[in-house]
């Protein structure tokens, strides 16, 4: 579901988003993106888990280098997991919809 309307979002998720320290990944600055770690949020690992599952299941695939992962977005970001089962998932990416962050031609 591409361009989630945050409007019908689950307000407790939009909380999880506004309330959440993100942190800019400054390993890699030429592919802009922040993060959240599972464990930064220990009081939140219920919506944590939710998140993750909203992503895989109402997200959309796309190319990033030579992988593929499921992708959100929500009110001008995007969101994305690594791919990990559920209790190893322990990070949370997000960019900007118009920030490059893998080719241009594969629509992320």
């Amino acid at each position: 579901m591409k361009g989630t309307n945050v409007t019908t979002m689950d307000p407790v998720i939009l909380d999880f988003i506004k309330t959440s320290q993100w942190c800019f990944a400054k390993t890699m600055p030429q592919c802009p993106h922040e993060y959240v770690i599972r464990k930064w949020r220990p009081d939140k690992e219920p919506v944590f888990e939710r998140f993750v599952m909203i992503i895989r299941n109402w997200g959309y695939d796309a190319r990033f280098m030579d992988a593929t992962y499921r992708y959100l977005e929500i009110d001008g970001w995007k969101y994305w997991t690594m791919g990990a089962a559920l209790n190893e998932t322990i990070i949370i990416n997000r960019a900007e919809v118009e920030a490059k962050t893998g080719n241009a031609g594969n629509g992320v």
